[in-house]
C-alpha cells in the first residue's frame, strides 16, 4: 500500500482510483462495507481518504484522547483490507475552509482524479459541514465522478460506530468490541526503552506508547502480539498490562507486553497487540511477593484463554 499525504502534484499512478472516504477510526465493520462498495464500484485501484490530523482533533485539540486507531495501526490495518492507495489528507485551516463544491473540484477531480468515491450515509464535508452525502452524489454527477452511499449497519441492536466501540472497551467489553470491529481492537507502536522492572520479576515486558489513543478499561489483558519489524517477525501470545502502575506510583499510563516464552531484544520494533480478554482491574499490592504471585495467576488464565487460537 501506498501512502500519500497531500493532493497536490501527485504521480500519475496514484490518481484514478475508486476511493472510501471517512475518518476511518477503528475500521469496523460498518468502515468495511464502505471500503467493500468502493472495491466493488469499477476496475481501478482500491483508495482510501482520511484526513490527518482527525477534523476533531483540529477543532478541539484540547479535548480528552477518543481516537481508537493511531495513524500506523491505521494504515496497518487498511493494508491488510488490500488498499492499493491511501490518501493522508493535511487537515488544516485551508482544508477546513474549502466549502463543498470547491473540496469535490479542487481535492477530488483535480487533485486525485478519482473515478468513484464510496461514503456512509453520515458522512459530512466541506466548510462547517455544510455538504452531505447527497451534496456529493450532486457534485459527482456534475464533475463526472461516480457515487455510492453505503448505509449504516449494526446487529439489529446496536448500530456499528466507533462511539458504540469506544464504550465496549472502556467497560472492558474486548469482545463485544470485536464483534462491532470484525476484529480485535489493537493497538500498535514501537517497542521503548522501560524501566526493566518486569525483567527483574521474572516477566520481561515490551513497553508501548498510548498517548492520543482512548483508552479501553485499565487494567490486565490476555493478548495477542504480532511482531511486525525485525528478526523475530511473527505472531505471539502474552498477558499485557495497560495502565499507570499504581505500585510503582507511575501516573502515565502504557502498555506493558509480556510475550510467552520469549526472550529477544524488541527496543526499537514494532508491535500490533491485540486486546483479547480482559481479566482484571489494575491493582495495587502490599509487596513484590504479591505482586508476582498474581502476575503468575494472570499469566496462567491468559495462557488458557489463548490455547486455542
Amino acid at each position: 500500500m501506498r501512502i500519500h499525504h497531500d493532493w497536490k502534484a501527485l504521480p500519475l499512478d496514484a490518481r484514478g482510483a475508486t476511493v472510501a472516504m471517512g475518518n476511518f477510526d477503528g475500521i469496523h465493520l460498518g468502515h468495511r462495507s464502505v471500503i467493500d462498495a468502493a472495491r466493488a464500484a469499477c476496475d481501478a485501484p482500491l483508495g482510501v481518504i482520511t484526513f490527518e490530523p482527525h477534523p476533531r482533533e483540529f477543532f478541539a485539540p484540547d479535548a480528552p484522547p477518543f481516537r481508537l486507531m493511531n495513524v500506523e495501526s491505521r494504515a496497518n490495518r487498511l493494508a491488510r483490507l488490500g488498499v492499493d492507495h491511501l490518501y493522508e489528507l493535511p487537515f488544516d485551516a485551508v482544508l477546513a475552509g474549502l466549502a463543498p463544491e470547491s473540496f469535490a473540484r479542487e481535492v477530488l477531480v483535480e487533485g486525485l482524479g478519482v473515478r468513484h468515491v464510496t461514503v456512509g450515509t453520515d458522512f459530512c464535508f466541506g466548510r462547517k459541514r455544510s455538504g452531505d452525502a447527497q451534496t456529493l452524489a450532486r457534485l459527482g454527477r456534475e464533475m463526472g465522478f461516480g457515487v455510492t452511499v453505503a448505509p449504516l449497519i449494526g446487529d439489529g441492536a446496536v448500530q456499528y460506530s466507533s462511539t458504540a466501540i469506544r464504550k465496549a472497551l472502556a467497560e472492558g467489553r474486548t469482545r463485544d468490541a470485536e464483534r462491532m470491529l470484525g476484529h480485535w481492537h489493537r493497538i500498535d507502536g514501537e517497542v521503548l526503552h522501560g524501566d526493566k522492572r518486569g525483567r527483574d520479576l521474572g516477566y520481561p515486558t515490551a513497553n508501548m506508547g498510548v498517548d492520543g489513543l482512548h483508552l479501553p478499561a485499565l487494567g490486565i489483558y490476555a493478548v495477542l502480539v504480532d511482531v511486525l519489524t525485525g528478526p523475530d517477525r511473527g505472531s505471539y501470545k502474552g498477558v499485557a498490562s495497560l495502565g499507570v502502575r499504581p505500585m510503582f506510583g507511575e501516573n502515565r499510563p502504557n502498555l506493558e507486553v509480556h510475550i510467552f516464552d520469549f526472550a529477544a531484544d524488541l527496543y526499537g520494533q514494532h508491535l500490533s497487540v491485540a486486546l483479547v480478554e480482559y481479566l482484571r482491574p489494575e491493582a495495587k499490592f502490599d509487596s513484590l511477593e504479591a505482586l508476582v504471585s498474581q502476575m503468575d495467576r494472570d499469566s496462567a488464565r491468559a495462557r488458557e484463554i489463548l490455547a486455542t487460537r
